[in-house]
Formats: C-alpha cells, structure tokens, sequence
C-alpha cells in the first residue's frame, strides 16, 4: 500500500496544499510549528476517524473555517493475483458533523474510510501504548484486529450493544431476571472476541520481542500478556458477570468483561512499566507498532503506510538509525517528519523523496 497524492484544505496553517509522495521514505522538513506534522494528522484521521493530537474540533480545523477538507490517493494490492488497484478517500470534517466518500461513494459510517487505508503512527504521545491507561491498548489490538480479521468488527458491534443495552438496565434499576438475557448476550460475544485478542496478541509478541532485540536489545522485552477483563482463569465470563450483579447494580455499570481488557509488556530486568524511563516506554511502543504493521503484512500481504512523526526529537541518533535501517529494508511507504534531514538519510539511506514546509506550503526539495 502506498500513498501516490494527498490534498489538504483548512487544516491547520494549511488553506490548500498537495503532496504527491513516493514509495520508499519521504522525509518531511520545516522548523517547529511549520505544520510538517499536520500532514500526518491528516493522514492519522483518514485511517483511525481521529487526530492524534485531538479532537477535530480543537484545532485541527483551521481557525475561521467550517470544515477541513482531506483527499488521499494511494494504491493497493488488488487481491491474490498480485496486481495493484487504485483507491481514493476524500473526508469533509467539521469537528461534529463529516462526510466522507469512498471511490466515488458515500460512505454512512467513518468506520468504511478507516477500515479502507491503514496507517501505523509513531508519534510523541505513543508512549503512552505503554505507560497510560488501557484504552489505547485496547484500541491498539482491536485496531489490528479490525484490519486483518473481516468478522471482528460485527462480533465487537455485538459486545458493545450488549454491553450498552445491560448498563441502561443497571442505572435503571432493573429487576435481575432482565438482565439475564443481557448476560447471556454479552458472555456469547465476550469470550470469542476474548479469544480473538489474545491470539492477535501471541503473533504479536513474537514479533515484538525479535524486533525490540534488533531496536533495542537492552530493554529485554520478553513478552506481552492480555488481561482479559475478569478471572478468565477462575470462572467463566457468564459466572463473573452473576458474580458482580449486585456491585455492577449500585454502581450503575458493568465492572467485568472485555471491555476492561489490557495488556502489559514482560521484561527481563525491568519489574513493570511503572519503572520505565520515557525513552524505554518510547521504543516499547515502537517495538509493538511496528510488530503491528509487520503483522498487518503476513495477514494482508502488503505493508501499511508508517507515519514517523518528529522522529530526531523522540529517538537518539543510534536508535533512528536502527528504525530506519529496518524499515529501508521493507516494502512499506514511510513518512517522517524532522527538522532537519537524519544524518543516516544523509549518509547511508537515501530518501525517495524530501518536503519542505514553510509559511503554509510545502516545497520538493528532491
């Protein structure tokens, strides 16, 4: 999969801009606050429905304008006989109300644009795959999930319309026996989508560990372990939601389930992520990432697009050249966003193609 054109409009100090990128690496330059990152936003939001800096609506719409307007062109393989097709993307968004399109077609739910074209971000907040709270690691899993298994996403449309139906019995004040159908819904869902998530994570880890060897052999990354959300071990998903009914009845919501999955990462000398350095938490991420898109490949039998963002300020010199030795020796379209061009782009790897991002418009500078 690689990206042949994007076109921005309204999107932060962009009014209008078009990129025509290659496969390979493309670097993208400019001081800080140029907009360079901008440009991966853009892309972030085409492949997960949001920024990774925010909400829409808080900035990422240019200041005065209804709606940012993004376009993305890319090609893909078009299926076992190994050709190529080409796909186009375009999202109207103005912080609440979107329209989207789809090669050529309305689209009626944002989900169709971000199941169409993939984007693994590395970007200064990826640390917190590692050291924040669950919910980006669980979105991290169902993400993946979601691109490489078709029947994952109506199975987690099932969990979570159980999941809603049975927390409005319970702020309700609903008499027991109407739960029971709920529970009953919810452990039918919960456990195959359970499942689902901890052999993703089993690929996963075995990647993760050969690719943190390789990136960063002194953080001894070992393993990952899902938490599935209840006593997997000890009792079925239908007996811990019994086992909770009355303490899920005074709070007013479910405390068990998948929903309250996480996963954690296994050191050889590090006890837990609590006693992580934020450059250790930063290259866990990126290990996981990066096994993320390396999985993606084995599944879908091509690459997804990698975004890079701010790479000099978030990895020293000796890890960026090991990131970008790895990825320059796969297939995958990379952008990379950095105030000045990497000295190992310089030296040793050259990139297929150099932006340059100055006073909202952007330059090619090769």
């Amino acid at each position: 999969m690689h990206i042949v054109r994007i076109s921005l409009n309204r999107v932060r100090r962009f009014d209008s801009v078009e990129l025509a990128p290659r496969p390979g690496i493309n670097l993208i330059t400019g001081d800080n606050g140029a907009g360079k990152t901008s440009l991966l936003e853009a892309l972030h939001l085409m492949a997960y429905g949001r920024s990774f800096r925010g909400r829409v609506r808080d900035g990422l719409v240019q200041k005065g304008a209804e709606a940012l307007d993004v376009f993305v062109e890319w090609q893909e393989r078009a299926g076992a006989g190994g050709g190529e097709r080409v796909r186009r993307a375009g999202l109207r968004h103005g912080g609440q109300a979107w329209k989207g399109r789809l090669d050529g077609e309305d689209v009626a739910q944002l989900g169709s644009l971000c199941a169409a074209l993939a984007v693994v971000t590395f970007e200064p907040g990826s640390h917190a795959l590692v050291s924040g709270g669950s919910e980006p690691r669980r979105r991290f899993i169902d993400w993946g999930l979601f691109h490489v298994e078709p029947d994952f996403l109506p199975l987690w449309r099932r969990y979570t319309r159980a999941l809603k139906q049975r927390n409005a019995l319970l702020k309700a004040g609903a008499a027991p026996r109407q739960l029971d159908a709920w529970d009953h819904e919810l452990a039918e869902a919960g456990v195959p989508l359970t499942s689902r998530r901890q052999q993703y994570l089993d690929r996963l880890q075995e990647r993760a560990v050969a690719i943190a060897a390789d990136l960063a052999p002194g953080l001894q990354l070992q393993g990952l372990e899902l938490q599935p959300g209840w006593r997997r071990h000890e009792m079925s998903l239908a007996d811990a939601l019994l086992l909770s009914r009355e303490r899920d009845r005074t709070v007013g919501h479910t405390s068990v389930g998948p929903h309250r999955a996480d996963w954690s990462v296994g050191y050889g000398e590090i006890p837990g992520r609590d006693a992580l350095s934020r450059g250790q938490a930063k290259l866990t991420a990126l290990a996981c990432l990066l096994a993320q898109a390396d999985d993606y490949a084995a599944q879908r039998g091509e690459w997804p697009v990698i975004a890079l963002d701010d790479l000099g300020a978030e990895l020293d010199r000796h890890h960026q050249q090991r990131v970008l030795q790895l990825l320059a020796a796969t297939p995958a379209q990379v952008f990379i966003t950095a105030t000045e061009i990497p000295a190992v782009l310089e030296e040793r790897l050259h990139p297929a193609a150099v932006f340059h991002v100055e006073h909202g418009a952007i330059q090619v500078r090769q």
